[in-house]
C-alpha cells in the first residue's frame, strides 16, 4: 500500500522563535539549512535523510538513525532558493519513481515536505519517519503508541482517525507537531477511516508523517503540485440515513488518483475540499458503512452541485427483526474489548476473554467484537414465542478479516451453507489496531423447523471457515459489526 502517491505534503513543524540567518550552506555531502526562526537542518546530499534538526542549539534527531522515507531511498540531491522575495530554498532529492522535496521557508520553524510518486515505489509503505530523540520529546499529546508492557508484539504500525488534523510530540522547551489540512491525505489510500501509526516510543521517537500542503506552493516547482485555482469543489445535501447518526453522517470521493472526505452538517448538507479535476466515487457513510455511492465529475475553478441519498434501508432497525446484537454501522461499536482494541493487543491481559458465551438481550459489551478460528466460537443463546419461528433469514455483518477467514454458523442441528472467501485487504487487521476493511453482509436462509418456540433455548454457534491456518490471534478472523434474525 502507498501512502504518499502521487504527490503528498508534510511539514515537521517546531515551537518557539530564535532569530538567525536564513540560507543554506554545502559541508562536504550535507546541505545545512537555517530557517531564521531557531531550526536548522541537515539533509544529507547522497541519500535524501535528514541527518541534523536542531532547534533553538538543542539536537532533536535520533543520532543512531536518520529520518527518511521508510528505511531510505538513495537519493541524489539539489537545492535551489526561489518563491517570494527569494524567501524559500527547496531540497529536490531524486530516486527511482521518486521525487521529495524539503523546503525551508524564511522565519517559519518547519521543515515542508512533498513527495512524489511516477510509478508503484519499492520501498512498500510509502511514508516519511522522523526519528527524534525521545529525550527531547518525551511526551505525545494524541493517541501516541501501541505497547505491552513497553514491547512491541508482532508489528509496530497503528493509528489515524477521520478527525486527524493535529498531533505531535512535545519535550522540555519544544514540541514538534504535524498538521493535516482538509486536502492532507488526497495522495493517500485506504478512505476516510483508515489508521495508520503516528508515533511509536522507544530510545528514539519515531513520528510517521503523512501529508500537509500550503499556498506558497503555488511559487515553487513541485511536480505534482495542483493549486488551489487548478482544483474543483462541490456542494450538495446528503439525505436518507438514519437521522439518529446526524452527527456521524461522511462523505468521500475517490478514485486512482486521490481520495477527498468531509463529515456533513447534521442536515446532510456538505462542501467538499478543494479538490483535483476528474470523475470521482462519491460515497455516502453513516458511521463508517457505506450506504450510497454515484459518480461525480469535479472541474478546475468551479463549483458543481451534487446530492447523494442512501440506496440501502439495511441500517435502520428492520421492521420484523426477531432479535438483533449491534447497530449496522459499519464499526464493532459497542462490542466486547472494541474500547481497547485499537491500543491494547487482542492477546494482552487487559482484554477480556474473546470467548464469552452472550445471551440475546444481555448486554452487547458481552458478544465479542473478533472472532478468531483458533480462539474459540462466538455461541449465542435465545427463546423464541411462536409466532417467531418458521422459516427466517440469519445476518452477519463483518468490517474486516484476515487469511480469508468468514463466518460459519449452526443453530441447533441445522448447518448454514458456507460463504465464499472474503474480498479485504491482504491485512493483519485487528492485530494491528484497527476493525478497518470492506464491509461485507453475510445472510443465511434458515429453514422452517430448525428454531425451537417452545420455550426450549435455542444455540447460535459462530465458527471461523478459511483455507488458512495460524496460531491463536494470528488464526485467520473477522471482526463482526451486527447480527440479526429475522
Amino acid at each position: 500500500m502507498v501512502l504518499f502517491s502521487p504527490l503528498s505534503l508534510v511539514s515537521l513543524a517546531l515551537a518557539t522563535l530564535s532569530v538567525r540567518a536564513f540560507g543554506i550552506t554545502e559541508s562536504g555531502d550535507s546541505f545545512i539549512l537555517d530557517t531564521s526562526a531557531g531550526l536548522v537542518f541537515t539533509v544529507d546530499s547522497t541519500s535524501g535523510d535528514l541527518t541534523s534538526i536542531i532547534f533553538n542549539d538543542v539536537e532533536t534527531q535520533d543520532s543512531s538513525k536518520h529520518s527518511q522515507i521508510a528505511s531510505g531511498i538513495g537519493a541524489s540531491c539539489t537545492h535551489a532558493t526561489g518563491g517570494h522575495d527569494n524567501n524559500y530554498i527547496t531540497v529536490t532529492c531524486t530516486a527511482s519513481g521518486i521525487i521529495h522535496y524539503y523546503v525551508a521557508k524564511y522565519n517559519d520553524p518547519s521543515i515542508h515536505m512533498a513527495t512524489y510518486t511516477s510509478a508503484e515505489p519499492s520501498v512498500g509503505e510509502l511514508r516519511y519517519i522522523a526519528r527524534l530523540k525521545k529525550s527531547a520529546s518525551q511526551t505525545a499529546p494524541l493517541l501516541p503508541t501501541l505497547r505491552v508492557r513497553g514491547t512491541a508484539i508482532e508489528g509496530s504500525d497503528v493509528f489515524l482517525f477521520i478527525d486527524d488534523q493535529v498531533h505531535g510530540v512535545t519535550g522540555s522547551g519544544i514540541g514538534a507537531y504535524m498538521i493535516v489540512p482538509g486536502t492532507g491525505f488526497e495522495g493517500s489510500s485506504g478512505g476516510p477511516f483508515f489508521r495508520e501509526l503516528i508515533t511509536r516510543a522507544g530510545i528514539s521517537r519515531n513520528c510517521i508523517f503523512v501529508s500537509r500542503h500550503t499556498s506558497f506552493y503555488d511559487d515553487l516547482d513541485i511536480e505534482g503540485w495542483y493549486s488551489e485555482a487548478e482544483r474543483g469543489r462541490l456542494t450538495g445535501k446528503a439525505s436518507g440515513f438514519n437521522t439518529d447518526f446526524s452527527s456521524y453522517i461522511v462523505i468521500g470521493w475517490s478514485n486512482d488518483d486521490a481520495q477527498y472526505w468531509v463529515r456533513t452538517s447534521t442536515d446532510g448538507s456538505y462542501t467538499s475540499p478543494y479538490m483535483k479535476p476528474g470523475t470521482y466515487t462519491m460515497t455516502l457513510y453513516e458511521f463508517e458503512l457505506a450506504i450510497g455511492s454515484q459518480s461525480v465529475s469535479v472541474s478546475a475553478g468551479s463549483v458543481g452541485s451534487s446530492n447523494i441519498a442512501s440506496t440501502i434501508d439495511a441500517s435502520r432497525p428492520r421492521p420484523d427483526v426477531v432479535w438483533q446484537i449491534g447497530d449496522y454501522d459499519g464499526t464493532p461499536r459497542g462490542f466486547l474489548n472494541a474500547d481497547m482494541i485499537e491500543t491494547v493487543h487482542p492477546s494482552d491481559s487487559r482484554m477480556n476473554d474473546w470467548v464469552s458465551p452472550y445471551t440475546v438481550g444481555d448486554d452487547i459489551y458481552n458478544f465479542p467484537m473478533a472472532i478468531f478460528k483458533d480462539i474459540g466460537a462466538a455461541t449465542v443463546s435465545f427463546t423464541l414465542s411462536s409466532s417467531q419461528g418458521g422459516a427466517r433469514t440469519l445476518e452477519i455483518a463483518t468490517t474486516l478479516a484476515f487469511a480469508g477467514g468468514r463466518p460459519s454458523v449452526t443453530i441447533n442441528d441445522w448447518s448454514g451453507d458456507n460463504p465464499a472467501a472474503p474480498d479485504q485487504p491482504d491485512s493483519r487487521g485487528v492485530t494491528r489496531g484497527t476493525w478497518r476493511g470492506n464491509n461485507i453482509l453475510y445472510s443465511y436462509a434458515v429453514p422452517d423447523g430448525t428454531l425451537l418456540t417452545d420455550g426450549s433455548t435455542n444455540t447460535l454457534t459462530i465458527n471461523v471457515i478459511s483455507g488458512s491456518s495460524g496460531d491463536d490471534y494470528l488464526s485467520p478472523n473477522f471482526v463482526v459489526d451486527m447480527v440479526r434474525l429475522y
